[in-house]
């Protein structure tokens, strides 16, 4: 089945390098969404590499720092919670995506995507469905885009204390929803996602 926004019959670029994409905060309320894309060579995979979302903190930063070491490329992207609340999180998503792909230094042929959407690029583009599991760049990508955005979230909870920023990233657990409620929503948050518009609504 072909996926809206993706080239169909398109075959993965198994020889050369190969350029993955992966996003991390679709869910928070707060916070931006980040993508990460990397273009990694054949013979320099670094080993213990997975979905980031696997990995624990140190290992994860342990990688970053490796990814970044012997990557072709690199680039970190994000779309703000304001560009989030206009465009939805699909779109704001495709849209980082889109710009961390253009923060590459050496322009991709072929880019492969974690999930079951493409974003619209210049070159062609293929989505694998856990391919932040099985595909090492997307692997990497995924580890570059979390390392990023919880660097993001500890610093958001420098600028607004009082709501765990640091500990739960922006994601809805129960202390965040509480605090959300207690202090209202700040410019970090977003103002599209559910939780966040029904304590607008009801101040």
């Amino acid at each position: 089945m072909t996926n809206p926004g993706c080239q169909a019959d398109l075959p993965l670029f198994r020889h050369g390098p190969v350029t993955g994409v992966d996003e991390a905060g679709r869910g928070p309320l707060a916070g931006p969404v980040v993508a990460a894309a990397v273009t990694l060579p054949p013979g320099a995979i670094p080993a213990g590499l997975a979905d980031s979302k696997t990995l624990t903190p140190s290992t994860r930063l342990r990688l970053a720092e490796e990814i970044r070491r012997v990557a072709i490329g690199w680039s970190v992207a994000w779309a703000d919670p304001a560009e989030i609340d206009v465009l939805n999180i699909l779109n704001a998503t495709m849209l980082a995506m889109g710009r961390a792909v253009a923060g590459l230094p050496v322009p991709p042929a072929h880019v492969l995507v974690d999930g079951n959407r493409c974003p619209r690029l210049s070159c062609t583009v293929e989505a694998l469905i856990r391919g932040d599991a099985s595909v090492p760049a997307i692997s990497a990508a995924s580890i570059l885009a979390k390392v990023a955005r919880d660097a993001v979230m500890t610093h958001l909870d420098g600028v607004f204390p009082g709501y765990g920023f640091a500990g739960h990233k922006g994601y809805p657990t129960r202390a965040h929803v509480e605090s959300l409620r207690r202090l209202g929503p700040t410019p970090a948050h977003r103002r599209s996602f559910r939780p966040v518009a029904a304590v607008l609504g009801a101040a």
